[in-house]
Order: C-alpha cells, then sequence, then structure tokens
C-alpha cells in the first residue's frame, strides 16, 4: 500500500470499512424487529412467508423486505436449533444477498449465515442452490439447517451422487437445494443432452451461494467438467461395413473429392448397396448410422494411406503427424475412422471415448442470474474473483475479538531436522495436555509424521480428505485435551473444533455404543435440551430419559476440559511446510481463536521445501552459513516470514495467470456451447420445426450457389457439379433445362425445386409423422455433430500453441478458427438434416416384421459372404419382435448392436405416432 492510499484510508476508512459502515443501519433495522417477532407463535411466525411472497406479488422488492425476513429467520433459528443469529452474521447474510463474497473467520458460522439470503431469495419461487464441497455437507447443511425453513414452510432438498433423475428433480422443484459443485455441473450437462423438457431435472440458474467459494471457484477451476461415453456402436460392424465396401467401384459407385477428403455415394451406388444389404432404402431413418459409417470406410481405403496418413505397429494403426512427420501413439482420428482403417488393416478395433460434454467450473457458476460466496480466506484473491466473477470480497469481523498468537516461521537447513522439531513441540505440548493440529501438505507426509509419533508413543489421529464423515467426527473433537490431530489440507472443512471437545458429537457416540437408536430423537428436544444444559440446568428434569442424561453428562464435562485447555492457551496449530498459496496457510491456521477462544499458530520450514527451494533458498543457505548455526538450530524472524510471503504472491499471481488463460480459450467454446444448448432446448420446447426446415432449405440452396458462383452467367458454371452437391443433399437432381439467366433465379429456383419435393413428403407421410421425424432428426444430428466438433476443438487447442513460434497470437488464432470450425459444424447440421429428411421413407406397421427379417438376412450376408447363410437348424430362435417383451435398455433383437430404445424402438414409437 503507497503512502498517499495509506493516508487517505486513514481519513476516510478502507473501501471494507466504508462496506460495513453501510451494513450497520440494516443490521439495527433487524435487531429493532427481534422483540415483535419473539411476541408471534409460531404458526404467526410461519405464516410471515406467505405474507411475504404476496407482497411481492404486488410490487414489493427483496431489498424492501430484507429486514423483516432476516429477523423471521433469526427467530425461526432460535426457536428450532436453539441458536440466534449474531449481528455479525446479519451482516454476513446482506452481503450474500447483493451477490458479494463474505470473508468470515472459522467458527464464525457461516452455515448458519446462508440461511438468511437462501430464505430471502426463495420467497421468489425460482429455487435458491446452495453448492458445498462434498456431499457429507449437503447432506449435513440440508437436515440441520433445512429444519428452519421447513418450520417457515418453504421445501428443502438434496442433491448428491448416485440419485435417480425423479429423485433429482424433485430436489431441484424445491425451494432451496443443496448440493456438490461437481452433481450441479454435470446435471446441467446431462439435461442438454436430453430428448425431452420433461425429463431435465435442473430448472432456473436464479441464485447461487458457494460455500468453501475459494475452494470452488479457485482452487478447482482449472479442471473442466468432462462427460465422456464409450461409442455404443458394437466393432464388430466395422469389419462387416469394411466387406461392404471393398465391392463397391470408385467412380461408377461413389465419388472422392481429394482436396476436401469427402466421399460421396452415387445413385448407382446407393442401389449397389441396398442390394448387397437386402434393403429396400439405405436413408431409412434406422440406417443413419450405417450411412455414416459406409462413407467412413470408403474415405479409410481411398483417402488415406499405410506408412503415409498411418503406420501399423504392433497390431495397432499409429497417425503420422502431417507436418513433422512423426508417430503420434494414443491419438486417434475421431468419429469412427481410425475404427474403419482398423478394419481395413484387419488389426482389433478398439472401442473409443468420446467426449460428449463439458463445462469449466467459471462458466457454469457464471450463469447464475445472482452469485454469492462465504469462505474464511478470500481476500487474497479478491482480484481474481473481481475479474473472472465480478464479485467483491466484504471481510466481515468477527463476533468476538481474535487474540490469537502467530508466531513467526521457524526455518531449518534440512527436511529431517524440521520435522524432529515439529516432534519435539508436539511431545512437549502433549505432555502439558494442550491439543495440538498439524497440517501437512500430502498424505505421505502426514504418515512419515505419523511414524514418528508412534516411536513417541504419542496417541493421535491420522486425517486425509478420502473420509469425509468419519473426517468431520474427528475434526470436532481435536480440541479436547492431549487430542494430536494430523490432517491434509482439505481437512475438516465445514467443522468447526470446540476447545474441550464437541458435547453433542460425544454423546452420539456414547448413545450408539449403549445401543439407542438415534433415528428416533426428537431433534427440537434434543436442541433445547442441549440449550438447558449449556446454561448449567439439568434438561433431564423436562426430558427423563438417557439421552438427556448423557447429553447432560458430556456438557458438563466438555465445559471442566474448556476451561483446562483455554488456561493452556488453547488449540496450537503448527503447520510443516508453507503452500503455494497464503490462502490455505490462513485456513490452517484459522483453526485455531475462533469465537475469541485463545490459540496460537507456527510453521516450520526447511531450505529443502519446494517453496524455499524454488524462491532464494541459496541466499538463505547463505545467511545461515555466516551466521554459523549449528545442526538442528533454526533461524527465525519476523523478515523471513514475509520474504516467504512475497515468495506465495508470485506463485499465487503466476497461477492466477494460467486459470485466467484457460478461460479466455474455455470463453470461445462457451459462447458456442450456449448458442447449441438454447438451440436445443428451443426445438425441444417447439411443437413444430417446420419453420426451422424451411429456413434451412432457403439457406442451403443459397449456400450451394455461393459455393459454385463463377464469373459470367449460371450457364458457364459447373452445373454438374452444382447438381451433384443438391442431389447428395436432398437425395434428387435438380431440373437446370432451361438454365436461368442470373445467380439470384438460379439460387430461386433451386429453392422452388427443394420446397415441392418436401410438401409433397409431407404428403407421403403425414404431417404429424413428419413433425415427430424433423424434431428427432435436427436433434440427433445436433448431437452426433456436436460431440464431433469437441474433439475438433480440443485438437485445434493443442494445435494453435505451436503457432506462437510464428509470431503469431495463438489466442487470436484460436478465435479465428473456432469461429470458422463453427460455422461449418451448422453448415454440416442443416445439411446432415435435410440429407435424412429427404429421404425418410415411412415403414408401416404390417411390413415392420418383412423388413426386420430382410435386415437380419442383410447382417448374415455381411457376416458369411454372400451365398453361405447358415443352415436352417444352425440359425439362432427368434420370436417375432412384436411378440417379445424387450426392455427400453435391452440388446435389440434385429441385431444392430445397440440398445432397443436406440434403434427399433425408436422406430416403432414413430409408426405409434403415425
Amino acid at each position: 500500500m503507497g503512502l498517499f492510499t495509506k493516508i487517505a484510508a486513514k481519513i476516510v476508512g478502507t473501501k471494507n470499512e466504508r462496506e460495513l459502515k453501510k451494513l450497520r443501519p440494516l443490521v439495527e433495522r433487524v435487531n429493532a424487529l427481534e422483540p415483535e417477532m419473539r411476541k408471534l407463535s409460531d404458526a404467526e411466525l410461519a405464516a410471515k412467508t406467505a405474507e411475504f411472497k404476496e407482497r411481492l406479488d404486488r410490487g414489493a422488492t427483496l431489498d424492501d423486505l430484507l429486514p423483516e425476513a432476516f429477523a423471521v429467520v433469526r427467530e425461526a433459528a432460535r426457536r428450532v436449533l436453539g441458536m440466534r443469529h449474531f449481528d455479525v452474521q446479519i451482516m454476513g447474510g446482506i452481503v450474500l444477498h447483493q451477490g458479494k463474497i463474505a470473508e468470515m473467520k472459522t467458527g464464525e458460522g457461516k452455515t448458519l449465515v446462508a440461511t438468511l439470503p437462501a430464505y430471502l431469495n426463495a420467497l421468489t419461487g425460482r429455487g435458491v442452490h446452495i453448492v458445498t464441497v462434498n456431499d457429507y455437507l449437503a447432506k449435513r447443511d440440508a437436515e440441520w439447517m433445512g429444519a428452519i425453513y421447513r418450520f417457515l414452510g418453504l421445501s428443502v432438498g438434496v442433491i448428491v451422487s448416485g440419485m435417480e433423475d425423479a429423485e433429482r428433480k424433485r430436489a431441484y422443484a424445491c425451494d432451496i437445494t443443496y448440493g456438490t459443485n461437481n452433481e450441479f455441473g454435470f446435471d446441467y450437462l446431462r439435461d442438454n443432452m436430453k430428448y425431452s423438457l420433461e425429463d431435465m431435472v435442473q430448472r432456473d440458474h436464479y441464485y447461487a451461494i458457494v460455500d468453501e467459494v475459494d475452494s470452488i471457484l479457485i482452487d478447482e477451476a482449472r479442471t473442466p467438467l468432462i462427460i465422456s461415453g464409450p461409442s455404443e456402436e458394437s466393432t464388430e460392424i466395422y469389419y462387416e461395413v469394411d466387406k461392404l465396401v471393398r465391392q463397391l467401384k470408385r467412380d461408377q459407385h461413389f465419388t472422392i473429392e481429394e482436396k476436401t477428403k469427402t466421399v460421396a455415394l452415387t445413385e448407382e451406388g446407393v442401389a449397389e448397396v441396398e442390394r448387397l444389404l437386402g434393403i429396400p432404402n439405405l436413408y431409412d431413418p434406422r440406417h443413419v448410422n450405417l450411412v455414416h459409417l459406409i462413407h467412413q470406410a470408403l474415405r479409410a481405403h481411398h483417402l488415406f494411406h499405410r506408412d503415409v496418413d498411418y503406420i501399423v505397429k504392433d497390431g495397432q494403426v499409429i497417425i503420422v503427424d502431417e507436418f513433422t512427420g512423426r508417430l503420434m501413439p494414443g491419438r486417434r482420428w475421431s468419429d469412427g475412422l481410425h475404427q474403419a482403417i482398423e478394419a481395413k488393416e484387419g488389426v482389433r478395433i478398439e472401442a473409443e471415448n468420446q467426449t460428449l460434454a463439458s463445462i469449466t467450473f467459471q462458466n457454469y457458476f457464471r450463469m447464475y442470474e445472482k452469485l454469492a460466496g462465504m469462505t474464511g480466506t478470500a481476500e487474497t484473491e479478491a482480484a481474481e474473483f473481481k475479474e473472472i466473477y465480478n464479485l467483491d470480497v466484504v471481510v466481515i469481523p468477527t463476533n468476538k475479538p481474535m487474540i490469537r498468537i502467530d508466531y513467526p516461521d521457524v526455518v531449518y537447513r534440512t527436511e529431517r531436522e524440521k520435522f524432529e522439531a515439529v516432534v519435539r513441540e508436539i511431545e512437549e505440548l502433549y505432555r502439558q495436555g494442550r491439543p495440538v493440529l498439524v497440517g501437512t501438505t500430502s498424505i505421505e507426509k502426514s504418515e512419515r509424521l505419523s511414524k514418528m509419533l508412534k516411536k513417541k508413543k504419542i496417541p493421535h489421529q491420522v486425517l486425509n480428505a478420502k473420509y469425509h464423515e468419519r473426517e468431520a467426527a474427528i475434526i470436532a473433537q481435536a480440541g479436547r485435551p492431549h487430542a494430536v490431530t494430523i490432517a491434509t489440507n482439505m481437512a475438516g472443512r465445514g467443522v468447526d473444533i470446540l476447545l474441550g471437545g464437541n458435547p453433542e458429537g460425544l454423546a452420539r457416540e456414547e448413545l450408539e455404543r449403549e445401543g439407542y437408536d438415534l433415528a428416533e430423537l426428537d431433534e427440537r428436544a434434543w436442541r433445547e435440551a442441549l440449550s438447558l444444559a449449556r446454561e448449567g440446568r439439568d434438561p433431564t428434569e423436562k426430558y427423563p430419559e438417557r439421552w438427556a442424561e448423557v447429553l447432560y453428562e458430556k456438557v458438563r464435562q466438555c465445559q471442566e476440559d474448556y476451561e483446562k485447555v483455554k488456561a493452556l492457551g488453547g488449540l496450537h496449530i503448527i503447520g510443516t511446510e508453507r503452500h503455494e498459496s497464503r490462502r490455505i496457510d490462513n485456513q490452517l491456521r484459522g483453526r485455531a481463536g475462533r469465537q475469541g477462544d485463545p490459540g496460537s499458530s507456527r510453521f516450520y520450514l526447511s531450505l529443502e521445501d519446494d517453496l524455499l527451494r524454488l524462491f532464494g533458498s541459496e541466499k538463505l543457505k547463505g545467511l545461515m552459513d555466516k551466521l554459523g548455526m549449528e545442526e538442528g538450530e533454526p533461524i527465525e524472524h519476523p523478515w523471513l516470514t514475509k520474504a516467504i510471503e512475497q515468495a506465495q504472491k508470485k506463485v499465487e499471481a503466476h497461477h492466477f495467470e494460467i486459470r485466467k488463460h484457460l478461460l479466455e480459450y474455455d470463453d470461445v467454446m462457451n459462447l458456442q456451447r450456449e448458442t447449441i444448448y438454447r438451440q436445443r432446448r428451443e426445438i425441444l420446447a417447439a411443437d413444430s420445426v417446420k419453420d426451422w426446415i424451411e429456413d434451412m432449405i432457403l439457406e442451403v440452396c443459397e449456400s450451394l450457389v455461393e459455393e459454385f458462383r463463377e464469373e459470367g452467367p449460371p450457364a458457364e458454371w459447373d452445373l454438374r457439379g452444382l447438381s451433384e452437391r443438391f442431389r447428395a443433399i436432398f437425395g434428387f437432381v435438380p431440373r437446370l433445362e432451361p438454365v436461368p439467366e442470373a445467380a439470384e433465379e438460379l439460387s430461386e429456383h433451386l429453392k422452388e425445386e427443394a420446397l415441392s419435393f418436401y410438401r409433397r413428403k409431407e404428403e407421403e407421410t403425414g404431417p404429424d409423422l413428419l413433425r415427430y421425424l424433423e424434431k428427432m432428426f435436427l436433434l440427433q444430428t445436433i448431437d452426433t455433430l456436436w460431440k464431433d466438433h469437441l474433439l475438433t476443438m480440443d485438437h485445434l487447442r493443442e494445435s494453435v500453441g505451436l503457432r506462437g513460434y510464428g509470431q503469431k497470437d495463438p489466442l487470436q488464432e484460436y478465435k479465428r478458427e473456432a469461429y470458422e470450425l463453427f460455422e461449418e459444424l451448422l453448415a454440416r447440421i442443416r445439411e446432415n438434416t435435410l440429407a435424412y429428411l429427404f429421404r425418410v421413407e415411412v415403414v408401416r406397421e404390417e411390413e415392420v416384421r418383412r423388413l426386420e427379417e430382410e435386415r437380419r438376412r442383410a447382417r448374415r450376408r455381411l457376416r458369411y459372404g454372400r451365398g453361405e447363410e447358415m443352415a436352417e437348424a444352425e440359425r439362432p430362435r427368434q420370436e417375432p419382435i412384436r411378440r417379445q417383451k424387450i426392455g427400453r435398455n435391452d440388446p435389440c433383437p434385429c441385431g444392430s448392436g445397440k440398445k432397443y430404445k436406440k434403434c427399433c424402438g425408436r422406430r416403432e414409437a414413430a409408426v405409434a405416432a403415425a
């Protein structure tokens, strides 16, 4: 902070102080309503919810309702949980409602703070999402805080892994929904792969409160959420298609465009394929995938050459980089091409995993109209929160003054000396009876320290971030006398360490040991008994049951232990290494000194630690040598702590740049994702997409004319090429006699030809069935081509990095090429949809069995060669399809290798709709 800034801060206060000053009048208004709320009966208090909703309908704003709504929640919490919001918690609630980040120290009750803005914003009926870091906390908070919401007449849902779609939909329909960042993100991606609006589970992205916001929006922001899946196609079909295309002749059955690496079947070729397969119409909707595989097999045979584009080594097809000539093991061509080449070379075909959908946390959470967050440590990352998410950080003061002592860091020469010093300090504090929490940076370091403590016969608990529920129970008791707890950085999040121990946890453990069924406990009675016990009154007078007796006993025991531990100086935190981020160190420190309790912290470092090894260890080593320090003797100085903090700032800035860089690339992808997902939803919501199809016809005809436009009148253009392209899309050759004199006339003529054919198709098929097919073809085409596009974008991202060597900005190159690829994607969606639609022929129910039999014969011909069908006795018995009871997810009896719902089941649904 510069001198001028310091002087200005003294005169007008810092920005944070000014923010807090604005909040105080609102807190006073909430406090003034407390006596009035206390007078209300339970029913009258709960009726406030309906009153608030009515006032919103009449034009009141959420800000108008805030003081009363917060006062209602505070009173409900006092009655239901025996917890009353402090003034600083009311401040935190206002900050969250304003769509900002509330930094509140550990133990200040952030879980309770979230109930205030969650209740207020849920009054809109649009749903509030409260995001936690793990399933355990989502379940715990939904259950614990849910008592307040339910008392006030609001519904509460929770989203955890392993839930069915129906359960998820119910949870999202609730007023307030708890869940993890991963579950919310994956549900969004899965929703945008559904084929019906009714199947989607999420509603609006209206308001989210992110707990441990620094962990979710910063630490996890470098890893995108990806849904991938194996290609559903059986690999056997590639060999069968390979046999088929070997019988087709170039220029007679198919044409090749080497420049664009594309192939197209001729009229004669389509007829030959239909003859070889024994099917009447190759472009029947059921054969959509087969057409695609035939095209890829033709490309594999005629456009990709062994020892030029790829080599075969150890039974694998390995791509040769066209620019460097190097082999690229592990890389595969997409969209079935690699499998087609494997079939051509007769090697084993590997099924391919494909990215179906992906999104970064940054872009998922930026979809919310209002986003807020809370954490104990956000200030050090305030610049990133502002730049990436437009979130301001407000530091909320603690309820009681902070009296923790943070000792300067001590630095040893070697890691061995450092750990020996740590064990000495633990041993000394253990003998005194003072609790110690030791933070390590890895499981490996935790285990190393644990072994050293075992040798000294010091009892201790080792925690890592794997078992959240057990971990939470242990960390809650880490403040008991003689407790020694070793934890990795993630351990214990969302759980307070109470000096003297947590009486609730101890009482529940004792009752479980005695065989008591805790599920039968009345939660409200338990809370009241706990409140009485804390006040020093015996709860068994009101609740003469065993559970109340055990609770009273544990509260008294913990109160005695609290006084002992407090007299010893409270919880002591030992950090065994500085993390790259100051925030993680502050989280560890923040475990001590909660709610005005005493406590202390110290970090032990060595010159062998990563941070010091990379930042200035030579200077430190030189200084230690000058001072002539002995083995095991540390260096300890405030300027040393400052120098380490500067090193951490450098690393934080570096990581911020990496995340920002990733986001710049993902922003390009995000615009495309939003466009595709918006289109999908519009298609699903529309009763008919006929207008879309007609617009596509017009656009495709115009783009064809542009593609073949040359100098001079259309009569001098490559009209044969134009007709062939038109036929490849629309399935018939346009009449171009006489040739229109101008490009505009030609364009209008092609449009009229295509639209006339489309209208005839509508008459043949029937409007209702054609509307259904249009929707299905359009959605399937979008989904198939979008998957391919994701893969292409991944490859583009990898390749543009090298362009920096050619003095080109990789990001600008990526943006330019991504735009071109997206334009191509939209053009392919139009063309492919029309190609399927214009060739569709509806098979009525009476023809189904006959066609299925033909299809089975065709598959046998492919498998065994022409004229080598199985003898009748060898054929597997198969009932006619209509008589079998087939599950939606069973293999389709037609032998396609697909699931029934994705094959004949889909066609039968179309027939039924007709």
